[in-house]
Formats: structure tokens, C-alpha cells, sequence
């Protein structure tokens, strides 16, 4: 066997002898966009998957402790992207004063994703606003104007109900003026221009997530009140009950126990998105204003410096829920529009950082990805999904939950970034039996559809190759040393078939040349082992 696979990897030096070698960092150039696909410098579709990876503690000084290792054991998982989060409050402690020392540690962490063939998007993060509620912003940044500051049963309710986080963000939308006289907002953009300098020549960092998650400030205080009118007329139309009153509706949302109740009326696709879209009006407001203002200012100072990688828009926060963007792709100095633009959507059940989060509506959340794939295609963007999940807990609901939902990016062939890493996730049982799966990480073509049955461990993808594709595809196989030349079928049958193993585990890649022409290309396997049993990583 042994003997077997060094006359392969013989063969396959020699055929990819022209710069192939397997490690995805040693290709010269960056990932771009083009039809909307991530496209590397080989002209081949690049499917990005992996995780988050961010410290929000400002005892440690925003930077996750965990080492090289951990980058180490991204490989092995088969994650080729990282979303890695950074904290406005420890990139700029005082107004235009950039901290070196944090930016020596983010960079070290580039350099580990680079040794390890991982790319990464940076994520300039925040919840709440800033690190005086949360995360994110410098305090001299938080305009919130001594306003009181509220928390509810869940942590993000207080983007609704806390007054200081919603005048923050106001001040921001607004550009109110620092302490040194420039606004917030122009201090924001001026930040992201240092940073596009710093990273203009990087291949390993494929773009720039511009803002978590933005929130509209206190034009949300009407929000709320149109989502439970609408929800209230449901709730009619299903009992025949006389109508609730404001108060009633708002206790019942203010309590976790009665709104996961009042969820369960909201379950199917027909009754939710008769919830989310009374508000998409009011949405569609802000985003096409307030948030495609700063987009633009921010696009404008990052193409200052850098023209070479991709800007990644986030819609705002409510759309995390399934409420259709409204944002459009920012535009270039001479006003045509830039085409190294991509969309980093967020999908998120209602149920999620509540006690319920492995009991979510399926017909709720297919809906929420059908939305954000309809808002790619409007944008005619390649889609990230920056987040999903955020499961947690060792329940086999758990695995079924997160099944469904890697089920969802695949139908939709998503690039994507789980949300969260923390340390021992391969110990749980979701993560080593649904996150970690074969996919196709590299495609010498265009992904037509790729799908892996977890409990017969059967992958098949299919794919369309051009005359003009010369370099291989690569599959990610978690367990590829269950699997032999003979176990991998191809059609038309490839040439040169390359097994490359990772150092500390059972997981590789898979490397299938093309055939030099335009056909159709599939590749299968089955990961099952010999007892039957569903496949687990290592």
C-alpha cells in the first residue's frame, strides 16, 4: 500500500510540476470574484469553509490565547478560511493612534493561518456597539450622551431596549465629532485605510468583513412594535382570541419561556415571513442610506490603498433573521461598480443564545438561506454566510440540528465561517459529526452540486470542466485513510487520482486532475466503515 501511493505522489509531482504542489498558500496572487464564485489565481472555484476565530476579552487584549497549533488542527478539520475578528477598541485605544503591539499579534495569526494553507477574511467586530456594553468600539468613540444602558433575558436584546447602545450608534450614523474634532464615522473609515495598507500585498487575507452585524440605532424602537402587529394578527387568524394589547405583546417578548411559546405560532415559512417582512420597509431605510453611506466611505478610503481584495458587506442586524437586504455592491472612484465585492450574510434562528437553540423551526430556517441566496443573486455577489450556528451542548439534537443547517450551505453551495471556535469543540458531538465533513474546497470549473449523506457517509460532487482548466480539483476528506484508489470513482475516469494526508491525523485532500476538455466531471466515494457506523473525525 505504502509502496502504492509514493509511485502516485511520484507521478503527481511531476504532473503538477508547474506550481500545484497541494498547499493552497504557495499559489501566487489573490482569491477574487467573478460570476459569482471566489475564483483563485488557477481560474478555479474556490469553496471557502471554516470558523471563527476571535477573542472579545479585554483582559486578553483581544487576542484568542490558543497557538499555532490551533491552526495546525484547522487544517486537519479541512477548514481553508477563518473569519478572524478584531476590536476597533484595540486597534485605536485613542483617536488616530494605532496599537502596533495588537497588530504584531494579528499578524502572527495570518502568518499561522498562511503556514497551514488557510486564508482569512478580517472582521472588524462588534455587539452592542462597543466594549463599555460589549465589544467593538473605544469608549471615546461611544457618543452615547450618559443615556442609561439596559440588558434583557437574552444579551442581544439590548440593542432594543438599552438607550446608551442605541445613541452610540446614532452618533456613528450621524458622524458626530471625536474629542479631536473628526467624526466617529471618518475615524472608522481612516482606521480600515491603515489596515487595507497594511494587507494590500497579503494573498493569505482575502478581504475585509467591514462591520458585524450593524444595527440602525433608535429608528429600531419602531421595529419591534411592527413585528409583534404583525405576529398579533396571526395569533387572531389561528385562535379567533380578541386582539392583545402593546403591554401584553411586550411582556410576552420581554419573558425567554413565553417567547419561545409564541415562536412555536411563527414555525412555518408562510406565517414567519409574514412577521419579517412588515418590517422590511423600515430595514430597507437604513440600509440604503445610513449603512450604504459608511460602505461607501469606508470602500472608498480601503481602494485608496488596496484594489486587490474583496470587500465583504454585512446586511444589517435584522436581517440576520431573514428580512431581505437591501444593500447594494459599494462602486469604484469612477462610479462603476466594484466588482470585488462579496456579501456576508449572518443566518440565525429566533431560537438562537436561547436554551432552545437545538429546536429550531427547519421551515424557518430554510427560509432565512433561501433569502440570502435570493439577495446574492439581486447583488450577483458571491455569498459567505460569516455566521450560523452557534450551537453548543453534547445532545444528539444537537448532531440533527446541525445536519440540517450544513445541509442548507450545501444546497445552496455556500462558502461559510461557523460561528464559533472555543476550546475542546472536537469533543462535541455536533461539531466532530456534522461541522467536519468531505467538501470540495478547490474546483477546476464550476460547482454544479456536492452533497455528503451523513448516515450512509456517500459524498458525490459534480462539476463542469473547461478545455481550458489545468489544474486539479481538491476534495477535503476527513477520514481519507479509510479510502483507497479503488474506492474513489470518477467520471470520466481521472488520469491521476492524489492522496496528500495531513501530519497528526486520518484527514487529507484529495487531488483529481482534469481531463482537458468541456464535460461534465463527478466524483463519489463512501466513508462508511466496515461496522456500519456513522463517520466521526479523529
Amino acid at each position: 500500500m505504502i509502496l502504492r501511493y509514493t509511485v502516485i505522489l511520484f507521478i503527481a509531482m511531476m504532473f503538477f510540476a508547474c506550481g500545484e504542489r497541494g498547499k493552497v498558500m504557495e499559489n501566487k496572487g489573490f482569491i477574487q470574484v467573478k460570476d459569482q464564485k471566489f475564483i483563485d489565481p488557477q481560474g478555479r472555484q474556490v469553496l471557502l469553509s471554516g470558523i471563527n476565530f476571535i477573542s472579545k476579552n479585554p483582559a486578553e487584549k483581544y487576542i484568542p490565547p490558543q497557538g499555532v497549533e490551533t491552526f495546525q488542527q484547522f487544517k486537519s478539520w479541512g477548514f481553508n478560511c477563518i473569519r478572524l475578528g478584531i476590536i476597533w477598541d484595540g486597534l485605536e485605544p485613542e483617536p488616530g493612534k494605532y496599537n502596533e503591539d495588537y497588530l504584531a499579534e494579528i499578524d502572527k495569526r495570518i502568518q499561522w493561518a498562511a503556514d497551514n494553507g488557510i486564508y482569512v477574511l478580517i472582521d472588524m467586530h462588534q455587539d452592542l456597539y462597543g466594549a463599555k456594553f460589549s465589544d467593538g468600539a473605544p469608549d471615546w468613540a461611544t457618543l452615547d450622551e450618559g443615556k442609561d444602558h439596559y440588558t434583557g433575558a437574552v444579551w442581544s436584546d439590548s440593542y432594543l431596549i438599552s438607550p446608551a447602545v442605541q445613541t452610540a450608534f446614532d452618533n456613528f450614523w450621524k458622524n458626530k465629532p471625536a474629542s479631536d474634532g473628526i467624526g466617529i464615522q471618518d475615524h472608522y473609515a481612516n482606521l480600515w485605510k491603515y489596515l487595507a495598507k497594511r494587507y494590500s500585498k497579503n494573498t493569505t487575507v482575502i478581504g475585509y468583513d467591514i462591520m458585524n452585524e450593524p444595527f440602525m440605532g433608535t429608528s429600531a424602537n419602531k421595529i419591534m412594535p411592527t413585528m409583534l402587529e404583525a405576529y398579533a394578527e396571526i395569533l387572531v387568524q389561528e385562535t379567533g382570541q380578541a386582539p392583545p394589547t402593546e403591554e401584553e405583546l411586550l411582556m410576552m417578548w420581554s419573558d425567554e419561556e413565553s417567547r419561545l411559546e409564541a415562536l412555536n405560532l411563527i414555525s412555518t415559512r408562510e406565517k414567519y415571513s409574514k412577521v419579517v417582512d412588515a418590517i422590511y420597509s423600515d430595514n430597507a431605510s437604513f440600509e440604503r442610506n445610513e449603512l450604504q453611506s459608511m460602505y461607501q466611505k469606508v470602500a472608498d478610503a480601503i481602494r485608496e490603498e488596496d484594489q486587490n481584495h474583496i470587500l465583504f458587506l454585512n446586511h444589517s442586524y435584522f436581517s440576520n433573521t431573514g428580512v431581505s437586504t437591501a444593500i447594494e455592491t459599494t462602486k469604484l472612484a469612477d462610479g462603476t461598480v466594484d466588482k470585488q465585492v462579496a456579501y456576508a450574510a449572518h443566518g440565525y434562528d429566533l431560537v438562537v443564545d436561547t436554551k432552545e437553540v437545538e429546536n429550531p423551526s427547519y421551515e424557518r430556517v430554510e427560509f432565512i438561506f433561501d433569502r440570502i441566496a435570493e439577495s446574492g443573486k439581486r447583488m450577483n455577489v458571491p455569498v459567505l454566510v460569516g455566521e450560523w450556528g452557534a450551537l453548543h451542548g453534547k445532545s444528539l439534537k444537537m448532531v440533527e440540528t446541525a445536519r440540517h443547517l450544513v445541509g442548507l450551505l450545501e444546497s445552496h453551495k455556500f462558502s461559510n465561517t461557523y460561528w464559533a471556535f472555543y476550546n475542546n469543540i472536537e469533543t462535541y458531538s455536533y461539531f466532530k459529526n456534522a461541522i467536519i465533513r468531505p467538501y470540495p474546497q478547490h474546483i477546476s470549473g464550476s460547482l454544479v452540486e456536492y452533497n455528503y449523506d451523513f448516515k450512509t457517509g456517500d459524498f458525490t460532487c459534480i462539476w463542469n470542466e473547461t478545455e481550458q482548466s489545468k489544474s486539479p480539483t481538491i476534495i477535503y476528506v476527513p477520514n481519507l485513510k479509510l479510502l483507497s484508489k479503488e474506492d474513489i470513482k470518477t467520471t470520466p475516469s481521472a488520469e491521476q487520482i492524489v492522496f496528500e494526508y495531513s501530519d497528526k491525523s486520518n484527514a487529507g485532500k484529495l487531488f483529481i486532475s482534469p481531463v482537458g476538455e468541456d464535460i461534465v466531471r463527478t466524483v463519489s466515494f463512501c466513508l462508511q466503515t466496515r461496522k456500519g457506523d456513522e463517520i466521526s473525525i479523529q
